[in-house]
């Protein structure tokens, strides 16, 4: 079983797609770094066996979100996406359950 992976927006499903987009719109290294971490994503089933780009929960405002670093200061932002999130008893998402994400943004760090 592979993760399931959705857009938060059609313009971010071209650019994860199609490589001539990401290239122009990111740049030739992020956009190869990016379709990399998207294999790592769609061979894993869930989103703790995600090991490359250091993967993190975001602190402060995004508890509920995770940054994948591609390079240059770019990063690849998901959210768990099921119909009811699984959740720990503590409230927080459950990642080791996670199987469907929905990408929400690709960034530098510095926007």
């Amino acid at each position: 079983m592979a993760l399931e992976i959705a857009f938060a927006e059609k313009s971010l499903r071209l650019i994860c797609e199609n490589m001539a987009i990401a290239e122009r719109k990111l740049g030739e290294k992020v956009a190869e770094k990016l379709k990399r971490r998207l294999a790592d994503l769609r061979a894993a089933s869930y989103v703790k066996e995600i090991v490359a780009g250091k993967p993190r929960v975001l602190d402060g405002k995004h508890p509920e979100q995770i940054a994948v670093e591609l390079c240059d200061e770019y990063l690849l932002i998901f959210c768990a996406n099921h119909n009811t999130n699984p959740k720990l008893d503590s409230g927080e998402i459950d990642w080791s359950q996670v199987n469907r994400i929905k990408i929400l943004l690709i960034e530098s760090h510095y926007e």
